[in-house]
């Protein structure tokens, strides 16, 4: 019995410490910028504009080649859209130090936070990586995919363009 009393106590701690807030927006947690600093992930915005939220991991392959499929479109498609991407790397301390020297050798332009702890990746209900998610302007999801197959990234484009334009997007 003692068991059991725990173990719902923990369940109902586990669901209310990364619950979305009241709107459905993002959920807080706590993730680092490359210089160290923190910030909540409950802040993210784009004045209106669409969101890409991309989770990877520096010793993930597939994470690498989905970042680098959008980054050869990436500024096409901020001119088209508005939209931002984040880039959240979940590794832990023992590897976070390899996250700046990826994104200065892939010469990635995106907002890069490193969730260290993995708050933010619970947060959002990621098993593995590579996950992404379209936020529209409102700071709500609106899409969500999991794994990278060449090719994927169009149809992530197509649903940014989608999102950009206030139309529905179906998964």
């Amino acid at each position: 019995m003692k068991k059991l009393v725990i173990l719902s106590f923990l369940a109902v701690l586990s669901l209310t410490a990364f619950k979305t807030n009241d709107s459905g927006k993002l959920p807080s947690a706590t993730v680092k910028t490359l210089d160290g600093s923190t910030v909540n992930s409950n802040t993210f915005s784009n004045n209106g504009k669409p969101i890409i939220i991309s989770f990877w991991a520096t010793w993930c392959k597939p994470c690498k080649k989905e970042l680098d499929a959008i980054n050869e479109e990436y500024a096409d498609l901020v001119k088209e859209t508005g939209v931002k991407l984040i880039a959240i790397s979940i590794d832990d301390a023992r590897s976070s130090g390899k996250v700046m020297t990826d994104v200065k050798a892939k010469g990635w332009t995106y907002e890069v936070y490193i969730d260290e702890n993995q708050d933010f990746k619970r947060a959002m209900n990621v098993n593995n990586v590579p996950h992404t998610f379209i936020i529209d302007g409102e700071g709500h999801t609106v899409w969500s995919h999991n794994s990278y197959a060449e090719g994927d990234e169009e149809i992530l484009f197509a649903n940014v363009k989608k999102v950009a334009k206030g139309e529905k997007i179906e998964h």
